[in-house]
């Protein structure tokens, strides 16, 4: 019976830990990566940028990446599960981080169906006649005015055809597990994505007008360096890039062995994002060099980021350059690839949080999680008013969803709980690299007094005016209601009950953990598989 009982709740693993950190990776390395990152440098100072980058990924990003590692894997289980065992006040913090996954991955998707498809038009140079600002807004969003915004049912096929495809692919590596599944598609993909990638940053460089890109992106703009809003430009980068505070890196941790490297992991990971980062920004601006020197004007006014740089901006070096099919082929299968892998790592912290608190098997719990969160990005992504609701909730969950989250959960697990010392203890017990009293610092005051500062910003910028002009019950339903929601519906599912199925209870695998890590609860944490106050783990 006890050994049925272990395999019932043995938990996942990656094969390796080098399929831990192609993961880990894969989740890092995402749109922003490629998109975000080079115009938040260019317009940071070019290479003078480099100066706050290192500084904030230094005293924020990996520090926040190690904490995140210690949580996962000191407490054995998804986000949920995590925080409740550190201590059971602490649960909502879980499902908190669970429900922002929940919004990512709705609107995720539907970018990586545009990348799709804009990949097919790259090969056959399919922009319309010759205004790619209007082909993509309007030929293939068919996007409603600005006046118009709203809840559209108008379908659009050509991006409701390739968001059903972008979902089935992605269930089926979710349904396949931990090892076969995620770790295998990162394993694919990531090298993939990295010889992609390099192919195009060296085509990109032989274009004529390169140089000009280059020369802007690192020439160095000292005066930059005086402004606060640069060095939290910097900082606010660095904390998303690193997927720190989605619950996704306290999800993977939980996943690795026992006797795991956790911060030599850590800096693989946390170095190998930055330098594809760097990479990106060498590859993008030397295309906008190009771009420029075709056009006949400065690098600065065909400098963009986001959506009008991959959407806008790229086809028209596609549809110029000599191997433009190429470049765009390249570019846009880069991000369709850096987008899968990003959002498995997004729908895995959800089916991860939901396996652990019903003790559902594996295939169940992914079809129960992507089904309907397909039908809803359907509903709202592939119709002419996507556009409006994608901004409205990347830009509301980003700024009052993550970094709320993260500013609450430093505080709570260094000022209330007290856990900082534990996790220091966990990470020296089990890594190359040790952390102490400057790593608590780090944590414990200057990411509370960062996340502060920039979550009081985008506070007062976005009640100042409304954000992109739209109407007032438009930004209330898919802006601050759904960040109200996220708050109101982790507070609910932390009160429901756990199911008797649970991997929380009778979690074998964990009391081995506790016992060889000697930990002895206090009386007022709850770091137990706990499911009910009368509940003993191992270590009671």
């Amino acid at each position: 019976m006890a050994t049925a009982t272990t395999q019932t709740h043995k938990r996942e693993a990656f094969g390796s830990r080098n399929v831990f950190i192609l993961s880990a990776i894969g989740s890092a390395v995402g749109l922003g990566n490629i998109w975000r990152f080079p115009y938040v440098a260019y317009e940071g100072g070019g290479g003078a940028f480099l100066i706050p980058y290192l500084c904030a990924l230094l005293t924020a990003g990996i520090p926040l990446l190690f904490f995140d590692y210690a949580i996962g894997h000191r407490f054995r289980g998804s986000a949920p599960l995590a925080f409740r065992r550190m201590h059971r006040a602490a649960e909502p913090l879980g499902w908190w981080q669970v429900l922002i996954c929940v919004v990512i991955a709705v609107y995720y998707a539907v970018i990586i169906a545009w990348a799709a498809m804009y990949t097919w038009f790259s090969a056959q140079l399919t922009w319309g006649a010759g205004n790619e600002n209007d082909f993509f807004f309007i030929d293939f969003l068919r996007s409603a005015d600005v006046a118009e915004v709203g809840v559209s049912t108008e379908f659009v096929p050509q991006v409701g055809i390739p968001l059903v495809v972008v979902w089935l692919i992605v269930i089926v590596i979710m349904a396949l597990g931990v090892k076969r599944g995620i770790g295998r598609a990162n394993m694919i993909l990531m090298p993939l994505l990295t010889i992609m990638f390099a192919i195009l940053v060296v085509q990109s460089l032989f274009l004529p007008g390169a140089m000009d890109g280059l020369n802007a992106f690192f020439t160095p703009n000292w005066g930059a360096l005086a402004d606060p809003g640069v060095w939290a430009s910097a900082y606010g980068h660095i904390f998303f890039s690193l997927s720190v505070a989605f619950g996704i890196m306290v999800t993977y941790s939980s996943y690795l062995k026992r006797k795991t490297d956790l911060t030599g992991s850590g800096l693989v990971v946390a170095f190998a994002n930055s330098g594809f980062e760097i990479l990106a920004g060498i590859g993008v601006f030397a295309a906008l060099g190009f771009m420029a020197q075709a056009q006949g004007t400065e690098v600065a006014g065909v400098a963009s980021s986001g959506i009008g740089l991959a959407f806008i901006a790229f086809p028209t070096i596609v549809s110029q350059a000599t191997g433009g099919s190429i470049i765009g082929v390249l570019f846009f299968g880069a991000l369709v690839f850096a987008g899968v892998t990003s959002l498995i790592s997004i729908l895995e912290v959800i089916v991860a949080a939901l396996q652990d608190k019903l003790g559902w098997a594996r295939v169940r719990t992914t079809l129960t999680v992507a089904i309907p969160l397909a039908i809803i990005s359907m509903a709202l992504f592939s119709t002419t008013t996507a556009l409006s609701v994608l901004d409205t909730a990347d830009a509301f969950v980003n700024s009052f969803g993550i970094m709320a989250v993260a500013l609450v959960a430093v505080i709570i697990v260094a000022w209330l709980l007290h856990k900082l010392p534990v996790l220091v203890e966990h990470l020296n017990r089990r890594s190359s690299f040790r952390v102490g009293t400057i790593w608590k610092v780090l944590v414990g005051v200057l990411a509370p007094v960062v996340l502060g500062y920039l979550f009081i910003s985008e506070l007062i910028a976005k009640t100042s005016e409304p954000y992109s002009g739209y109407p007032g019950w438009f930004l209330a339903i898919f802006g601050w209601g759904m960040v109200i929601a996220l708050v109101v519906l982790a507070l609910i599912l932390s009160a429901l009950p756990w199911s008797g199925r649970s991997h929380a209870k009778d979690d074998p695998e964990y009391d081995e953990f506790l016992s060889e890590e000697e930990y002895e609860p206090d009386a007022e944490t709850s770091a137990i598989p706990l499911i009910d106050t009368t509940t003993k783990g191992a270590g009671a």
